[in-house]
């Protein structure tokens, strides 16, 4: 059974095609690029409404697929940006009447736990979900994947953008703070504002940018901001990973490809004699393939949408999406 899938929550217009054996068969994505600042939801959103349809007829050319070959179409509902999710729902509610196919709807954070999920082996590993406009700890329980801790104010990558933006450079933030950091060698002292199983960022933006403007270097300052940023991400990591008993984590989200993070909570759990795993880096940003394999999951288990109740939820919890795919 093979199962189109439709990203579109934020900067990313991606479509996969994925199998039922969890095979990528088809990947084509392309990124807004602000021309200056972050992202401009409307103008993301036409972006995404230029480039999906050509992105369409990749994916289904990159997986020597047609359309009659599409059991299901899945799209992302929420959490996102609502002109971006719209653009997404848009093209995924053509394509099923089109091919008169049902449509599944995905919610984007669950759709990064299920494709870390099944690429990693692992039965029931906590999901660090760490991206632009997501920061969670996420695991699963009573057929809802419950969050555990996440950001108060802003989400990871947010914080990341903001402070280069701040810093002059240009979105994205989180990949140019990356390398910056690698010719830093100075430990600034930066808040860390970890409030039990959650994470705080604003005060480390503030306190990043005053460093700045009194001649601190960016090298230096970009090193700082992942050291505490990401020792932040890891302490409530561990902290979950106590509380629930568990000895694996997945990654998951943009700012999950850094390989600062991904050495610290591989650090971290393997002292615990635990496993990390991080998927690619393809798979572990926004993307569609993560989308087909979770309506992969959902078709199966009943989940479908008529077109006329297919509205996008911008604000769509983790934590309120049933996963009737899983088990108690």
């Amino acid at each position: 059974m093979v199962v189109l899938g439709i990203e579109s929550t934020a900067h990313t217009a991606s479509v996969g095609i994925v199998d039922d054996e969890a095979r990528v068969l088809g990947l084509a994505s392309d990124f807004y690029q602000p021309p200056s600042g972050g992202i401009h939801p409307r103008e993301a959103a036409n972006h995404h409404v230029e480039v999906l349809p050509t992105l369409v007829g990749k994916a289904l050319e990159a997986a020597h697929t047609s359309p009659k070959e599409v059991e299901a179409v899945a799209f992302a509902q929420g959490p996102g940006l609502g002109p971006c999710l719209r653009a997404g729902a848009t093209v995924a509610r053509m394509l099923s009447l089109a091919w008169q196919r049902p449509l599944v709807p995905v919610n984007h954070c669950v759709a990064h736990v299920e494709i870390a999920r099944v690429l990693s082996g692992l039965d029931d590993p906590l999901l660090l979900y760490a991206s632009g406009g997501n920061t969670q700890v996420i695991a699963y329980a009573r057929r809802r994947y419950r969050v555990l801790g996440e950001t108060l104010d802003v989400g990871v990558g947010n914080f990341l953008d903001k402070l280069w933006i701040g810093l002059g450079g240009r979105f994205p933030g989180g990949p140019a703070i990356e390398e910056e950091a690698r010719r830093g060698q100075e430990l600034l002292a930066l808040p860390y504002s970890v409030h039990g199983m959650d994470v705080a960022f604003s005060g480390m933006l503030t306190a990043s940018l005053a460093l700045h403007a009194k001649g601190a270097n960016r090298p230096d300052l970009a090193y700082s901001v992942e050291v505490t940023a990401y020792s932040m991400l890891t302490e409530i990591t561990e902290r979950a990973l106590a509380h629930r008993g568990r000895n694996a984590v997945v990654l998951g989200g943009g700012v999950a490809c850094n390989g600062r993070l991904r050495e610290m909570v591989r650090a971290m759990t393997e002292s615990r004699g635990g496993t990390m795993f991080g998927p690619p880096k393809s798979l572990c940003v926004d993307n569609g393939a993560m989308i087909a394999w979770t309506g992969q999951l959902a078709f199966r288990a009943g989940v479908t949408t008529p077109v006329e109740r297919s509205a996008v939820q911008p604000r769509q919890r983790t934590d309120l999406v049933p996963t009737p795919w899983r088990p108690d």
